[in-house]
Protein backbone atom coordinates (compact mmCIF):
# COMPACT_ATOMS: atom_id res chain seq x y z
CA UNK A 1 0.00 0.00 0.00
CA UNK A 2 2.78 2.42 0.92
CA UNK A 3 4.62 1.83 -2.35
CA UNK A 4 1.43 2.37 -4.36
CA UNK A 5 0.79 5.67 -2.54
CA UNK A 6 4.38 6.79 -3.20
CA UNK A 7 4.10 6.06 -6.91
CA UNK A 8 0.70 7.73 -7.28
CA UNK A 9 1.67 10.81 -5.25
CA UNK A 10 4.87 11.23 -7.28
CA UNK A 11 2.73 12.29 -10.24
CA UNK A 12 0.98 15.17 -8.56
CA UNK A 13 2.09 18.63 -7.57
CA UNK A 14 2.00 22.13 -8.98
CA UNK A 15 2.86 20.43 -12.28
CA UNK A 16 1.62 16.93 -13.11
CA UNK A 17 4.34 14.74 -14.58
CA UNK A 18 4.44 11.53 -16.57
CA UNK A 19 6.17 8.74 -14.69
CA UNK A 20 6.56 6.85 -17.97
CA UNK A 21 8.49 9.77 -19.46
CA UNK A 22 10.63 10.07 -16.35
CA UNK A 23 11.57 6.39 -16.32
CA UNK A 24 12.15 6.46 -20.05
CA UNK A 25 14.64 9.30 -19.57
CA UNK A 26 16.33 7.34 -16.79
CA UNK A 27 16.76 4.26 -19.00
CA UNK A 28 17.99 6.21 -21.99
CA UNK A 29 20.23 8.56 -20.03
CA UNK A 30 18.61 11.60 -21.67
CA UNK A 31 17.33 13.79 -18.86
CA UNK A 32 13.98 15.53 -19.39
CA UNK A 33 11.91 17.86 -17.22
CA UNK A 34 9.74 15.05 -15.82
CA UNK A 35 12.83 13.15 -14.69
CA UNK A 36 14.33 16.23 -13.05
CA UNK A 37 11.12 17.02 -11.16
CA UNK A 38 10.74 13.41 -10.04
CA UNK A 39 14.32 12.84 -8.89
CA UNK A 40 15.27 16.27 -7.56
CA UNK A 41 11.98 17.43 -6.02
CA UNK A 42 9.21 14.84 -5.73
CA UNK A 43 11.02 11.73 -4.51
CA UNK A 44 13.14 13.47 -1.84
CA UNK A 45 9.99 15.14 -0.55
CA UNK A 46 7.98 11.92 -0.57
CA UNK A 47 10.76 10.02 1.20
CA UNK A 48 11.06 12.73 3.84
CA UNK A 49 7.30 12.80 4.44
CA UNK A 50 7.35 9.03 4.87
CA UNK A 51 10.19 9.16 7.39
CA UNK A 52 8.60 11.95 9.43
CA UNK A 53 5.19 10.28 9.39
CA UNK A 54 6.66 6.97 10.56
CA UNK A 55 8.60 8.65 13.38
CA UNK A 56 5.64 10.66 14.68
CA UNK A 57 3.26 7.68 14.49
CA UNK A 58 5.59 5.38 16.45
CA UNK A 59 6.27 8.11 18.98
CA UNK A 60 2.52 8.47 19.50
CA UNK A 61 2.13 4.72 20.03
CA UNK A 62 4.84 4.76 22.70
CA UNK A 63 3.56 7.83 24.53
CA UNK A 64 0.02 6.47 24.68
CA UNK A 65 1.27 3.14 26.03
CA UNK A 66 3.75 4.46 28.60
CA UNK A 67 1.51 7.23 29.89
CA UNK A 68 -1.57 4.99 29.62
CA UNK A 69 -3.47 7.89 28.11
CA UNK A 70 -5.22 7.54 24.72
CA UNK A 71 -4.91 11.30 24.13
CA UNK A 72 -1.10 11.36 24.31
CA UNK A 73 0.68 12.59 21.21
CA UNK A 74 4.11 14.20 20.59
CA UNK A 75 2.45 17.43 19.48
CA UNK A 76 -0.23 17.67 22.18
CA UNK A 77 2.15 16.76 25.01
CA UNK A 78 4.62 19.41 23.91
CA UNK A 79 7.41 17.06 22.83
CA UNK A 80 7.38 18.56 19.34
CA UNK A 81 7.31 22.09 20.79
CA UNK A 82 10.22 21.26 23.07
CA UNK A 83 12.21 20.02 20.10
CA UNK A 84 11.18 23.10 18.14
CA UNK A 85 12.29 25.38 20.96
CA UNK A 86 15.70 23.71 20.92
CA UNK A 87 15.98 24.38 17.20
CA UNK A 88 14.92 28.02 17.59
CA UNK A 89 17.45 28.68 20.36
CA UNK A 90 20.20 27.03 18.33
CA UNK A 91 19.29 29.23 15.36
CA UNK A 92 19.51 32.39 17.47
CA UNK A 93 23.02 31.45 18.58
CA UNK A 94 24.03 30.63 15.03
CA UNK A 95 24.39 26.87 15.50
CA UNK A 96 23.15 26.15 11.99
CA UNK A 97 26.25 24.61 10.43
CA UNK A 98 26.26 21.23 8.78
CA UNK A 99 28.70 18.33 8.67
CA UNK A 100 28.88 16.33 5.43
CA UNK A 101 25.58 17.89 4.46
CA UNK A 102 23.85 17.00 7.74
CA UNK A 103 22.46 19.72 10.00
CA UNK A 104 23.44 19.83 13.67
CA UNK A 105 19.89 20.93 14.53
CA UNK A 106 18.90 17.42 15.64
CA UNK A 107 21.07 17.76 18.75
CA UNK A 108 19.29 20.78 20.35
CA UNK A 109 16.00 19.33 19.10
CA UNK A 110 16.69 16.10 20.97
CA UNK A 111 17.68 18.03 24.10
CA UNK A 112 14.41 19.98 23.94
CA UNK A 113 12.33 16.87 23.30
CA UNK A 114 13.82 14.74 26.07
CA UNK A 115 13.65 17.71 28.46
CA UNK A 116 9.96 18.11 27.66
CA UNK A 117 9.25 14.42 28.27
CA UNK A 118 10.96 14.65 31.65
CA UNK A 119 9.15 17.88 32.59
CA UNK A 120 5.70 16.57 31.61
CA UNK A 121 6.33 13.36 33.49
CA UNK A 122 7.47 15.09 36.68
CA UNK A 123 4.73 17.74 36.67
CA UNK A 124 1.97 15.29 35.76
CA UNK A 125 3.10 12.64 38.22
CA UNK A 126 3.46 14.81 41.28
CA UNK A 127 0.37 16.94 40.65
CA UNK A 128 -1.78 13.82 40.19
CA UNK A 129 -0.28 11.87 43.14
CA UNK A 130 0.81 8.97 40.98
CA UNK A 131 -2.21 8.85 38.65
CA UNK A 132 -1.68 9.22 34.90
CA UNK A 133 -4.81 11.17 34.00
CA UNK A 134 -3.27 14.60 34.65
CA UNK A 135 -0.28 13.98 32.39
CA UNK A 136 -2.34 15.20 29.44
CA UNK A 137 -3.08 18.47 31.22
CA UNK A 138 0.58 18.86 32.19
CA UNK A 139 1.55 18.30 28.57
CA UNK A 140 -0.94 20.88 27.32
CA UNK A 141 0.42 23.48 29.79
CA UNK A 142 4.05 22.75 28.86
CA UNK A 143 3.14 22.85 25.18
CA UNK A 144 1.44 26.23 25.59
CA UNK A 145 4.42 27.60 27.52
CA UNK A 146 6.99 26.45 24.97
CA UNK A 147 4.80 27.63 22.09
CA UNK A 148 4.65 31.09 23.68
CA UNK A 149 8.45 31.19 23.92
CA UNK A 150 8.75 30.08 20.29
CA UNK A 151 6.34 32.81 19.19
CA UNK A 152 8.33 35.39 21.16
CA UNK A 153 11.52 34.29 19.44
CA UNK A 154 9.71 34.41 16.12
CA UNK A 155 8.65 38.00 16.79
CA UNK A 156 12.33 38.95 17.05
CA UNK A 157 13.17 37.44 13.66
CA UNK A 158 14.12 39.66 10.75
CA UNK A 159 11.76 40.14 7.84
CA UNK A 160 13.98 37.86 5.77
CA UNK A 161 13.74 35.07 8.34
CA UNK A 162 10.08 35.51 9.23
CA UNK A 163 8.43 33.68 6.34
CA UNK A 164 10.72 30.66 6.65
CA UNK A 165 10.26 30.57 10.43
CA UNK A 166 6.47 30.74 10.25
CA UNK A 167 6.31 27.97 7.64
CA UNK A 168 8.60 25.83 9.78
CA UNK A 169 6.35 26.35 12.81
CA UNK A 170 3.35 25.21 10.77
CA UNK A 171 5.18 22.10 9.58
CA UNK A 172 6.66 21.97 6.11
CA UNK A 173 8.04 19.10 4.07
CA UNK A 174 10.74 20.43 1.75
CA UNK A 175 13.06 18.50 -0.59
CA UNK A 176 16.34 17.49 1.05
CA UNK A 177 19.56 16.05 -0.31
CA UNK A 178 19.76 12.29 -0.50
CA UNK A 179 22.66 12.39 1.99
CA UNK A 180 20.43 14.13 4.52
CA UNK A 181 17.64 11.66 3.85
CA UNK A 182 20.01 8.72 4.34
CA UNK A 183 21.18 9.94 7.76
CA UNK A 184 17.63 10.85 8.80
CA UNK A 185 16.43 7.40 7.75
CA UNK A 186 19.26 5.79 9.71
CA UNK A 187 18.27 7.50 12.96
CA UNK A 188 14.54 6.92 12.52
CA UNK A 189 14.81 3.30 11.39
CA UNK A 190 17.22 2.52 14.22
CA UNK A 191 14.87 4.15 16.72
CA UNK A 192 11.84 2.25 15.44
CA UNK A 193 13.85 -0.99 15.51
CA UNK A 194 14.68 -0.43 19.19
CA UNK A 195 11.02 0.22 19.96
CA UNK A 196 10.01 -2.99 18.18
CA UNK A 197 12.59 -4.93 20.22
CA UNK A 198 10.99 -3.52 23.38
CA UNK A 199 7.45 -4.15 22.10
CA UNK A 200 6.75 -7.22 24.24
CA UNK A 201 7.93 -5.41 27.39
CA UNK A 202 5.82 -2.42 26.35
CA UNK A 203 2.79 -4.72 26.25
CA UNK A 204 3.40 -5.65 29.88
CA UNK A 205 4.08 -2.06 30.89
CA UNK A 206 0.60 -0.99 29.81
CA UNK A 207 -0.85 -3.04 32.69
CA UNK A 208 1.17 -1.16 35.30
CA UNK A 209 4.48 -1.28 37.14
CA UNK A 210 3.37 -3.92 39.65
CA UNK A 211 2.46 -6.39 36.90
CA UNK A 212 5.73 -5.65 35.12
CA UNK A 213 7.71 -6.30 38.32
CA UNK A 214 5.90 -9.62 38.80
CA UNK A 215 7.19 -10.67 35.38
CA UNK A 216 10.75 -9.60 36.15
CA UNK A 217 10.68 -6.41 34.07
CA UNK A 218 12.35 -3.26 35.36
CA UNK A 219 9.55 -0.82 34.51
CA UNK A 220 11.61 2.29 35.24
CA UNK A 221 14.46 1.22 32.97
CA UNK A 222 12.17 0.15 30.13
CA UNK A 223 10.20 3.37 30.38
CA UNK A 224 13.35 5.48 30.33
CA UNK A 225 14.73 3.73 27.25
CA UNK A 226 11.60 3.86 25.14
CA UNK A 227 10.78 7.44 26.11
CA UNK A 228 14.32 8.49 25.18
CA UNK A 229 14.04 6.71 21.82
CA UNK A 230 10.60 8.25 21.18
CA UNK A 231 12.03 11.68 21.99
CA UNK A 232 14.97 11.05 19.65
CA UNK A 233 12.93 10.12 16.59
CA UNK A 234 10.52 12.99 17.30
CA UNK A 235 13.46 15.39 17.54
CA UNK A 236 14.93 14.20 14.25
CA UNK A 237 11.54 14.62 12.57
CA UNK A 238 10.94 18.09 14.03
CA UNK A 239 14.44 19.36 13.25
CA UNK A 240 13.95 18.65 9.57
CA UNK A 241 10.22 19.27 9.04
CA UNK A 242 9.01 21.63 11.77
CA UNK A 243 5.95 21.13 13.97
CA UNK A 244 3.51 18.64 12.44
CA UNK A 245 0.67 17.67 14.73
CA UNK A 246 -1.84 14.85 15.22
CA UNK A 247 -0.10 12.14 13.14
CA UNK A 248 0.89 10.49 16.42
CA UNK A 249 -2.71 10.68 17.60
CA UNK A 250 -4.68 9.54 14.56
CA UNK A 251 -2.52 6.63 13.42
CA UNK A 252 -2.18 4.66 16.70
CA UNK A 253 -5.94 4.69 17.29
CA UNK A 254 -6.73 3.75 13.71
CA UNK A 255 -4.24 0.89 13.69
CA UNK A 256 -5.44 -0.46 17.05
CA UNK A 257 -8.88 -0.88 15.52
CA UNK A 258 -7.35 -2.92 12.70
CA UNK A 259 -4.55 -4.99 14.30
CA UNK A 260 -5.32 -4.79 18.02
CA UNK A 261 -3.19 -3.56 20.95
CA UNK A 262 -0.19 -5.91 20.57
CA UNK A 263 2.76 -3.55 20.10
CA UNK A 264 4.74 -6.19 18.23
CA UNK A 265 2.36 -5.62 15.33
CA UNK A 266 1.15 -2.16 16.20
CA UNK A 267 4.52 -0.39 16.05
CA UNK A 268 5.73 -1.51 12.58
CA UNK A 269 2.28 -1.18 11.02
CA UNK A 270 1.82 2.27 12.57
CA UNK A 271 5.13 3.30 11.02
CA UNK A 272 3.85 2.26 7.59
CA UNK A 273 0.46 3.91 8.13
CA UNK A 274 2.04 7.12 9.46
CA UNK A 275 4.31 7.31 6.43
CA UNK A 276 1.34 6.76 4.12
CA UNK A 277 -0.80 9.39 5.84
CA UNK A 278 1.84 12.12 5.75
CA UNK A 279 2.77 11.42 2.12
CA UNK A 280 -0.89 11.83 1.17
CA UNK A 281 -1.25 14.96 3.32
CA UNK A 282 1.86 16.52 1.78
CA UNK A 283 0.62 15.72 -1.71
CA UNK A 284 -2.63 17.52 -0.92
CA UNK A 285 -0.67 20.45 0.52
CA UNK A 286 1.46 20.89 -2.61
CA UNK A 287 -1.26 20.17 -5.15
CA UNK A 288 -4.38 22.00 -3.96
CA UNK A 289 -3.49 25.60 -4.83
CA UNK A 290 -1.39 25.38 -7.96
CA UNK A 291 1.99 27.03 -7.57
CA UNK A 292 1.17 28.05 -3.97
CA UNK A 293 1.77 25.39 -1.31
CA UNK A 294 0.17 24.90 2.08
CA UNK A 295 2.28 23.79 5.04
CA UNK A 296 1.51 20.11 5.60
CA UNK A 297 0.94 20.85 9.29
CA UNK A 298 -2.20 22.76 8.29
CA UNK A 299 -3.61 19.65 6.58
CA UNK A 300 -2.88 17.35 9.53
CA UNK A 301 -4.34 19.89 11.98
CA UNK A 302 -7.56 20.17 9.97
CA UNK A 303 -7.88 16.38 10.01
CA UNK A 304 -6.64 15.85 13.56
CA UNK A 305 -8.44 18.60 15.44
CA UNK A 306 -11.95 17.11 15.17
CA UNK A 307 -10.51 13.63 15.79
CA UNK A 308 -8.96 14.84 19.05
CA UNK A 309 -12.23 16.43 20.19
CA UNK A 310 -14.10 13.16 19.61
CA UNK A 311 -11.48 11.21 21.58
CA UNK A 312 -11.54 13.83 24.36
CA UNK A 313 -15.33 13.58 24.66
CA UNK A 314 -15.21 9.77 24.84
CA UNK A 315 -12.32 9.75 27.32
CA UNK A 316 -14.00 12.39 29.51
CA UNK A 317 -17.08 10.22 29.90
CA UNK A 318 -14.93 7.16 30.62
CA UNK A 319 -12.91 8.72 33.46
CA UNK A 320 -15.78 10.80 34.81
CA UNK A 321 -14.63 14.29 33.78
CA UNK A 322 -18.04 15.03 32.27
Amino acid sequence: MLMVVMVVCARFGSREISLAEAFSAWRSGQVNIDYQILVRARMPRILLAGLVGAALACSGVVLQAVLRNPLADPYILGVSSGAGLGVMIASIFGLTWTATGISIMSLPAFAGAIGTVWLVWVVGYFTSRGRMTNLLLAGVVVNAFFSAIIMFLTSTATAHQLRTTVYWLMGTIAPQSYATLAVTAGFIFAGIAVLVVYASRLNVLTFGDAEAADMGIDAGRVRAVILAVAALITAVAVSISGLIGFVGLIIPHGMRLIVGPDHRRLLPLSAIAGATLLIIADTIARSSFGAEELPVGVITAIAGGPFFLVLLARYSRKVGWA
